[in-house]
């Protein structure tokens, strides 16, 4: 390791440090302050693989993404109860600061989505919506104008706050269903989805990741769509890492790594058909070369603002 990624790491420790002795990771002027400067430090560009860590650097990776996971939780409800508060939440998102970033990482999500479907979605479920599914919102809004979204979250006061934003609009109100539910107690529902977006936070380490995985690859419909969020380089200090062996029962079709602001990698995989999942064997993920010609003249945003990630396995089944 480079002594510009040790300086890097170090910088990182010392604010998880910072971060740790907050007595509240509720919205204020330190909280808002550290976390900034965290994101800031982990957003560049960087060669860092966080798997090759020191057993010490990954405790304190892994702790760090459950506080960002808490902080963001708390930002989240702190400006869907703002929102709630007004007489079109709808019209007021840009008080979110974030919002810009949730606007850029849909239009992505969305142009990758296009790239994979032949007909526009009927059917979308959200896992991990939390009290402000901006995502949801805005690829409902500007994106999939006639598609459902069901959106899931464990937490029922989060779900009582993100139904406020959207019951007094027209549109979006007919066409926006909130469940409260634990995921791996949500079986033959999945069945009814064409694409399903895994929240980030949804697994904060690899083992709960994988286990959500393999929860979805048991039920959902053969064909369907797995739309999930990652990271790459430091961005990983902030947010999961799905690496493509955990999404077993699944065809891999790519992963996208933004090199600007916006921090989640976008990885998109298709439900294998259950002929071809029972002959794998447990091989895992497998990626088509065919797959390959589809997305390189794809160009959502900046092509030089994109890393892509594609890999091609050597040897298909027959």
């Amino acid at each position: 390791m480079g002594c510009k990624e040790e300086l890097l790491i170090e910088k990182i420790c010392d604010l998880y440090e910072k971060i740790s002795s907050l007595e509240s990771l509720k919205p204020s002027k330190d909280v808002d302050m550290l976390f900034t400067q965290l994101v800031l430090t982990c957003i560049p560009p960087s060669p860092i693989d966080v798997t090759k860590l020191s057993n010490t650097v990954q405790e304190i990776r892994s702790k760090l993404i459950r506080l960002c996971g808490e902080a963001e939780g708390f930002l989240e409800s702190h400006f869907s109860t703002l929102l709630g508060s007004f007489e079109n939440p709808l019209h007021h998102l840009n008080i979110f600061p974030y919002y810009s970033n949730y606007c850029k990482l849909s239009h992505l999500e969305f142009t990758i989505l296009s790239q994979h479907c032949t007909q526009v979605p009927t059917r979308v479920a959200f896992v991990g919506s939390g009290p402000l599914p901006l995502t949801s919102i805005v690829l409902a809004s500007y994106h999939l104008t006639t598609t459902s979204f069901h959106n899931y979250d464990i937490d029922p006061s989060a779900n009582s706050m993100a139904t406020r934003l959207v019951e007094f609009d027209p549109n979006l109100s007919k066409r926006m269903f909130f469940h409260t539910s634990d995921i791996f107690d949500v079986t033959s529902a999945l069945k009814d989805y064409d694409v399903v977006f895994l929240a980030a936070l949804v697994g904060m380490d690899k083992e709960e990741k994988v286990r959500v995985i393999d929860h979805l690859a048991k039920y959902m419909a053969s064909g369907a769509l797995l739309m999930l969020r990652s990271a790459h380089g430091a961005r990983a200090f902030l947010y999961p890492v799905v690496d493509p062996c955990h999404l077993r029962g699944f065809e891999l079709l790519s992963i996208f790594h933004p090199t600007d602001e916006v921090i989640n990698s976008v990885v998109i995989a298709r439900k294998f058909s259950k002929s071809v999942h029972s002959v794998d064997h447990g091989i895992g993920s497998r990626i088509f070369p065919c797959k390959c010609s589809e997305i390189q003249a794809f160009n959502p945003l900046n092509q030089l603002n994109m890393i892509e990630e594609l890999a091609v396995e050597d040897h298909l089944m027959k």
